[in-house]
């Protein structure tokens, strides 16, 4: 039997060892809970859009448009317009200023046969655009433009021209003269629309090295070598990859591993998929898969065709069934699997964005004129509808402007 003073000097270092166990586990709690706070909070952002629209024909819009997209909720706020401009259907961000650039989809800038670029300075705290000058862009029907790694250059496809060109960016945001120009030549089976070359996109390479141009009116994907330090292509050792006949590529999306990528083909509404080589630049196909219902009889015509950032997803939207055909990727052959057709809830669905958190997906619906917001699935890429939209004519392109310095 011990002595009660023997029992409670044994006994005192147990009771000190749990409550200081107790402390550090409280403690413990108290930081996991702190560090999930503040992921939520870095999770949650508000992000400017930009929105390009059509100002000619049928109800027509002003110009571009700004609203402000909540990541938390995938609310959208009341659109306004940013800037009167003509026709200003494709826009592309500075990845480090700010500044927006537009392509003018005209065959009548400074009464000459040719589109336009423009720059435009951003007032971040209201969203308003500025414009800061004009350029020609070498050829009708300007249709889609990204801005170069570097931030120095201005890439640009015309549609009516044919042909893609390169536009300096200076300093102060303005554009400068072509440094480049290359004209494509050929045509394809489909005479109502393959009659000549109509380049419909440009892409870049993640290392700035290649750019990708889709041609519809040739069937095949133009690949270049892109000098950034003086803005000038030339033909890669592959210069290009054909699509199956009468397909007609559109757009083109790069897979974040850089190994594989997609085109959707406008006029048989189906997805390619490429595996990249790194080194050359060159494309060489997969396999391709339709991007509608078996039993669907309508007009057939897709518009855009990206990947979701976490690489597992890809997106097709179609024009005439209204929807948006989603995918699976398999990450170690780049082949696609079907997942699902979503219908847009709008009509004539064009380019769309997917939120930096990954989690929305913002589709435009040019003759409906809105925006609606579906929420993606992790799991599978699959989207569900939400009652979230916005009313905006004839919207065409949606960009999102990269958070400030």
């Amino acid at each position: 039997m011990l002595r009660p003073e023997a029992s409670v000097k044994n006994v005192w270092p147990f009771f000190f060892c749990l409550s200081v166990e107790l402390i550090l586990m409280r403690l413990l709690t108290l930081l996991l809970f702190l560090s999930l706070l503040n992921d939520s909070i870095t999770m949650a952002a508000e992000h400017r859009l930009y929105i390009g629209t059509y100002t000619r024909g049928d109800s027509a819009s002003d110009g571009i448009y700004t609203c402000v997209f909540d990541d938390a909720s995938g609310v959208l706020s009341k659109p306004e317009l940013a800037a009167v401009s003509d026709n200003p259907s494709f826009l592309a961000v500075h990845p480090t200023k700010d500044l927006v650039f537009a392509c003018n989809e005209s065959n009548d800038f400074g009464n000459a046969p040719t589109g336009a670029a423009s720059a435009f300075r951003v007032d971040r705290p209201s969203g308003q655009l500025t414009l800061i000058n004009q350029q020609p862009a070498g050829g009708g029907a300007t249709c889609h433009c990204v801005v170069d790694r570097t931030g120095r250059f201005l890439l640009v496809a015309n549609y009516l021209g044919g042909n893609v060109a390169v536009l300096p960016i200076n300093d102060d945001g303005s554009l400068s003269e072509r440094s480049c120009l290359i004209n494509h030549i050929g045509s394809g089976p489909n005479k109502d629309r393959q009659e000549k070359p109509h380049a419909h996109s440009v892409n870049l390479s993640s290392d700035n090295r290649f750019a990708w141009v889709a041609d519809l009116g040739i069937d095949r994907i133009m690949i270049y070598r892109f000098d950034p330090q003086n803005g000038l292509l030339a033909p890669s050792a592959a210069d290009s990859v054909a699509v199956n006949p009468g397909g007609g590529p559109r757009h083109f999306s790069l897979h974040p591993s850089g190994k594989f990528a997609y085109a959707n083909n406008e006029l048989t509404s189906e997805v390619t998929a490429f595996s990249v080589d790194g080194t050359t630049g060159a494309l060489s196909t997969i396999h391709r898969v339709s991007t509608l219902p078996p039993e669907f009889e309508g007009r057939r015509s897709t518009a855009e065709c990206l990947v979701h950032p976490s690489g597992k997803f890809v997106y097709v939207s179609n024009r005439g069934h209204d929807s948006i055909a989603v995918y699976q990727v398999n990450a170690d052959s780049g082949r696609l699997t079907p997942v699902e057709i979503e219908k847009t809830n709008g009509q004539e669905p064009r380019n769309f964005v997917i939120d930096p958190s990954g989690r929305w997906l913002l589709a435009e619906n040019q003759n409906s004129d809105n925006v609606t917001v579906f929420a993606i699935a992790p799991n599978n890429g699959a989207l569900a509808p939400t009652n979230h939209r916005i009313d905006v004519p004839r919207p065409v392109c949606i960009r999102i402007l990269p958070p400030g310095p």
